[in-house]
């Protein structure tokens, strides 16, 4: 591949080379990468996720009592809802959750006993409560000397879990991943009874379950079965990281622990549970692995792989996607207009396909009538779908704001986004010349956006990606040269971030540390349209074996994301919006070419109507995209220039560099 520094400054091989080895970082320009002793900015070890449930954990010893602790553990610490630690529960704990205190994910979080009364679990969480009290004067750490039948144990381990002691089970004390201590928890005698008819019921279902899902694969023929395992192995292959439990077994693309294909295995490995199934008759899967593929495969019929994401964190249990899928169809339901979708007839896995098909051909209906997006819930990767509603007047105000803000500094007329997008329609010219100290109007009309966003949204971080060569797209574009674009790199996109200068209070109070911070964010936004753009295009082998995600559609709103991503972690990217939008290019459409995306290391988290505007205004400069694309495959020159390491550190630091040219 031709390096892009080679094509700008004429640089032989060697010196392209040469400079391609020093440090890209704003702060040690010049130098050459890989030099430095130890890190600049090192992390704590337990910074983001082990912390948080460090955290969780003294909170729930210092509770008040059993049922308090319990809220603790279930919410994080009010970091995620109840409902997805109720839903990661296997069954044993589940029955034990329910009937010890009243909790499940069944009826909204709290629930009636297993009949459906509200006798037999109020009455077991009325006995656990009085035993909590008094246990509580031990520091909720040892029984005493309360009487029970039963002397069990919860405790959170390191995947976030909650985890209990039930009466077949062994003392947690003895696992290796468990976070602190336990807490003890008192049986009565009627709880272990209830808890025993309980567990017999849910038992048995889950018997006749896997009953049902070996009889759906297996009708499904040999040929049907493999389609699926391909399907999912593609699923986890080019979806985001997703954990998810069958009983104690974890199912994950995610990091070292991999079980499916994703970063760690290559397709087919054998450690792959999903690869290890193609050759083996369905008679030797292990109930865990049918209700995996059936499971898996009803979610991504209903919305495609993103919907795999929507169950991270939980059992895959038909019951939790039907229970998933029954909420999705209320929810698409409630828009007016079209064709119904009509309830499942049962929980049966065909009823369930059925249903799950219709989900999806409602979704496609409704795309057009509403805006769809996601809240994801950081701290167990965890995403929820969701139906916006209309623009209310905090929306109107934010967008007030920006448009003034970019009405300042651009050529551009108008009240609104759209009537500032309708004037470059009308006069897109300026886009590909130089404007506002920038080579280009598409530079100027980003960075001006993004800076503006930035300040009308009260962000600590506000950023814009895309592509620094249109002008090279439309041509490879217009020769088909699929393999041609499937080779380019990272030097070849862009992000452009802009930290409001308070955000320097969270990095030491340093502006270089704030300019660092910001690079990062910016190879890391490089590397994500590197990982999206070849998903748009025809599935020639050069595209099919590169490495790549699905391209983002839909907007998502996050909450405690300073979690796992060590980027984010050291970013302190704790409150996100982030906003993909498509671009057209010779006729054909990139979904998530570019994005604007705003973050806050403290405060309030960006709330629905935030998200509303943001996504507006990310149109704004995806629709100033599609006009330079319009623009380049005409024959203008549009290569975007700035952006780089040292652009990022003069603008944020205000100090200037040598001529040195790091990037």
């Amino acid at each position: 591949m031709t390096l892009p520094i080679e094509r700008d400054t004429g640089l032989s091989r060697k010196a392209a080379l040469a400079k391609a080895r020093q440090s890209r970082r704003p702060s040690r320009l010049g130098r050459r990468a890989g030099t430095a002793a130890e890190p600049d900015y090192p992390v704590a070890e337990d910074a983001g996720f082990p912390g948080l449930l460090t955290l969780v954990w003294q909170e729930a010893v210092a509770a008040p009592d059993l049922p308090a602790a319990v809220d603790t553990l279930l919410t994080l610490a009010g970091h995620v809802p109840a409902d997805i630690q109720l839903r990661a529960l296997p069954v044993a704990d589940e029955c034990a959750l329910r009937v010890l205190f009243g909790r499940s994910w069944r009826q909204d979080g709290r629930t009636a006993g297993p009949a459906g009364d509200g006798r037999g679990a109020g009455r077991a969480a009325r006995d656990v409560r009085a035993a909590g009290d008094a246990a509580a004067a031990h520091d909720l750490r040892g029984a005493g000397d309360v009487e029970a039948a039963f002397l069990g144990e919860i405790g959170l381990n390191a995947s976030g879990r909650v985890v209990l002691r039930v009466p077949s089970r062994g003392p947690l004390s003895g696992e290796e991943d468990l976070v602190g201590g336990v807490l003890r928890v008192p049986w009565s005698a009627h709880a272990l009874a209830e808890y025993q008819a309980e567990l017999a019921r849910a038992t048995a279902g889950a018997r006749d379950s896997v009953a049902d899902c070996r009889a759906w694969l297996a009708a499904a023929g040999r040929d049907g079965r493999r389609d699926m395992l391909e399907t999912l192995k593609e699923a986890a292959r080019r979806t985001a990281p997703f954990v998810l439990y069958s009983g104690d077994r974890q199912y994950t693309n995610f990091r070292d622990r991999n079980t499916l294909t994703g970063k760690t295995l290559w397709p087919g490995h054998p450690d792959c549970a999903l690869s290890s199934l193609a050759t083996v008759p369905l008679e030797l899967w292990s109930d865990s692995d049918a209700l995996m593929v059936a499971c898996l495969t009803l979610l991504v019929r209903s919305a495609g792989f993103a919907r795999i994401e929507e169950a991270n964190g939980t059992q895959l249990t038909i019951d939790h996607v039907a229970h998933l899928l029954e909420r999705t169809r209320l929810a698409y339901n409630g828009v007016p207009g079209g064709q119904r979708v009509p309830p499942a007839p049962s929980n049966r896995v065909a009823a369930l396909n059925d249903l799950a098909e219709a989900v999806a051909r409602r979704r496609r209906e409704i795309t057009a009538k509403v805006r769809l997006y996601r809240e994801i819930h950081g701290p167990l990767m965890h995403k929820i779908e969701r139906i916006a509603g209309a623009p209310a007047d905090e929306a109107r105000r934010l967008e007030a704001d920006l448009c003034a803000r970019v009405r300042d500094r651009l050529p551009v007329t108008g009240g609104t986004l759209d009537e500032l997008g309708a004037g470059l329609e009308e006069a897109p010219g300026w886009l590909a010349e130089p404007h506002g100290g920038f080579a280009t109007g598409l530079e100027s009309l980003v960075y001006e956006t993004v800076r503006a966003a930035a300040a009308a949204f009260d962000a600590d971080f506000a950023m814009s990606r895309g592509m620094r060569s249109l002008t090279a797209l439309t041509t490879a574009l217009r020769e088909r040269r699929w393999p041609e674009i499937a080779a380019w790199d990272l030097p070849h996109f862009f992000c452009c971030v802009v930290p409001v200068p308070e955000a320097r209070r969270y990095f030491a109070d340093s502006p270089a540390r704030l300019a660092d911070t910001a690079w990062s964010m910016s190879a890391r936004m490089q590397y994500n349209s590197w990982h999206f753009l070849v998903g748009n295009l025809p599935k020639v082998p050069e595209i099919a074996a590169r490495d790549y995600f699905v391209p983002p559609t839909i907007p998502d709103v996050a909450y405690y994301s300073d979690q796992h991503h060590h980027g984010h972690v050291a970013a302190k990217v704790r409150f996100s919006i982030r906003s993909p939008q498509a671009v057209e290019v010779m006729g054909r459409t990139f979904n998530g070419f570019v994005d604007l995306r705003l973050l806050r290391c403290e405060g309030l988290p960006f709330d629905e109507q935030d998200l509303l505007a943001a996504h507006r205004a990310s149109g704004f400069i995806a629709r100033a995209t599609s006009l330079a694309a319009g623009l380049a495959a005409d024959g203008a020159d549009l290569d975007i220039t700035a952006f780089d390491s040292r652009w990022h550190w003069e603008k944020i630091t205000g100090r200037l560099r040598g001529s040195e040219d790091p990037s």
